[in-house]
């Protein structure tokens, strides 16, 4: 194989592995934005109707 070929290939696979992992933390700050979301509505829920 040439150098070109050899350095598309390593550089492809080198933004193929970041691309998934810049697709899991996206994914992952959903998840914990969405579950901070949830707290929120819990904690003003107590507020407003008392603990019981």
């Amino acid at each position: 194989m040439s150098e070109t070929w050899m350095g598309l290939i390593i550089g492809g696979s080198a933004i193929s592995i970041a691309m998934l992992m810049v697709i899991g933390h996206y994914r992952r700050e959903r998840m914990r934005a969405r579950m901070l979301r949830h707290m929120n509505h819990h904690e003003s829920w107590h507020q407003t109707h008392g603990r019981m």
